[in-house]
């Protein structure tokens, strides 16, 4: 459908064409670009090429460094966008096609990129939404009767989280150190977390905000999601463990939240929509919705020690298995009349099914390191180790292609493991599937 060729198994589709910010070697500048295949559409090259109507008075977007402006023009404009850039991409299309000059300048190898944060992100929230994960960590925590707390199946529970260490993938993170009390029968100590845990979420940039004081109604919020990314919420368990009562995570999890850099817009997954959970009890009538809004995107981690020849899958899931949708989580957050603005980020929370297989947490593979997690040839896990390599990755399967949020196509120098400050680093790599070391 492009004249770009794209491998069926590529998760940059035609179908796709998530939104990304990057840079080069030879131009330091950050940059707007729309992944297909193994290349980038520049979009400031082609900016004058957007003739809509909201589009042609506003084409200085296409130049900025972030997505914040682009996602502030709201759900008419990333439509418009979305048209354009499929026609342009189209293989009956001569405009990019036929134009060898333009096409040099338009389009940039993958391979040759370093990928940023798509946005200036002001505000960062996570939920807890998955049904299956919640009751996992209240059976763990408060046994099997007691294990969902009285308000979770009324409202999607979240807590604000901390913006400024959300880092795009390829960041370096090294392992925490807190105040835990691993002996109950002892004052807490002081030192590096020993329950350094994966978190697998998906999460949601906010697009046209809402005025202070002025709700989003259930019905609208569709028109404020711009598009998702994929999620990796570093969790100190044993940290958490101790600080979380009165006020919930605080140092546990504010040390590193990983996303991947490519946004696939909302428009490229809604084919992909499943019918909502049943919820029971019956949500209030703000949070009631009965249009499709939950997705099947196939969801995977991996883990490879130091010691290991090649990573091993530990976690296969599903998106689709989310409680609480993407749209109540978005209208309970400002029905008390909560301001959201463009480049905000709403988490969905750990992903977990009803399979031990699907558990998305080492928290739940280990059962709170009460077991092993095998990974094959003699290595095995309850919690992270320094050096060790997890892998998430996800896309929706379509007839002959994927809508997917990334892969590796170039090895990349590697963060060291030396130690640095007293402690190892937890080496990244760079790119969106390859989410955190």
């Amino acid at each position: 459908m492009s004249f770009i060729k794209v491998d069926a198994a590529s998760d940059f589709s035609f179908h796709n064409l998530p939104y990304g910010i990057f840079s080069t070697a030879d131009n330091p500048q950050r940059r707007i670009g729309v992944a297909i295949g193994d290349q980038i559409l520049v979009l400031s090259v082609i900016k004058t090429l957007f003739q809509g109507p909201v589009l042609s008075k506003h084409q200085d977007v296409f130049e900025q460094s972030t997505l914040n402006a682009f996602m502030a023009l709201g759900h008419e404009a990333w439509t418009e966008a979305r048209r354009t850039i499929q026609l342009l991409l189209s293989e009956k299309e001569s405009t990019l096609r036929d134009d060898v000059g333009l096409r040099s300048r338009a389009f940039v190898h993958q391979s040759a990129v370093t990928m940023h944060l798509p946005a200036d992100i002001g505000d960062y929230t996570d939920f807890y939404s998955s049904r299956d994960h919640a009751t996992n960590v209240g059976t763990m925590f408060r046994g099997k009767e007691n294990a969902l707390m009285p308000n979770w199946l009324r409202l999607p529970v979240g807590y604000h989280g901390r913006a400024s260490s959300v880092v795009v993938s390829g960041t370096p993170l090294r392992r925490p150190s807190g105040q835990m009390r691993p002996d109950q029968t002892k004052p807490p100590v002081f030192g590096p977390s020993k329950q350094l845990d994966i978190e697998l979420e998906m999460a949601f940039f906010v697009g046209g905000g809402n005025p202070l004081g002025e709700p989003i109604p259930i019905q609208k919020a569709h028109e404020h999601i711009f598009g998702m990314v994929l999620m990796n919420d570093w969790s100190a368990r044993d940290i958490q463990a101790w600080e979380y009562v009165p006020l919930g995570p605080f140092l546990g999890k504010n040390f590193g939240t990983t996303i991947s850099p490519w946004v696939v817009p909302m428009e490229a997954l809604l084919p992909f929509a499943e019918a909502n959970v049943v919820q029971d009890p019956e949500p209030l009538p703000y949070l009631q919705h009965h249009d499709a809004y939950t997705f099947n995107i196939n969801l995977s981690v991996s883990l490879k020690g130091q010691d290991m020849d090649a990573p091993s899958t530990i976690c296969k899931s599903n998106f689709k298995y989310m409680y609480w949708t993407m749209k109540q989580q978005l209208t309970h957050h400002t029905v008390n009349g909560c301001n959201i603005r463009p480049g905000d980020l709403l988490a969905s929370g750990t992903i977990s099914g009803p399979d031990p297989e699907s558990f998305g947490s080492m928290l739940e593979l280990s059962w709170r390191g009460s077991k092993s997690i095998d990974l094959g040839g003699g290595e095995s896990r309850t919690f992270l180790k320094d050096g060790d390599e997890v892998t998430i990755a996800g896309y929706c399967q379509g007839d002959g292609y994927r809508v997917g949020f990334g892969s590796c196509y170039k090895d990349r120098e590697r963060a060291s493991a030396e130690n640095t400050g007293g402690e190892k680093k937890l080496r990244n790599p760079s790119w969106t599937d390859l989410l955190t070391r």
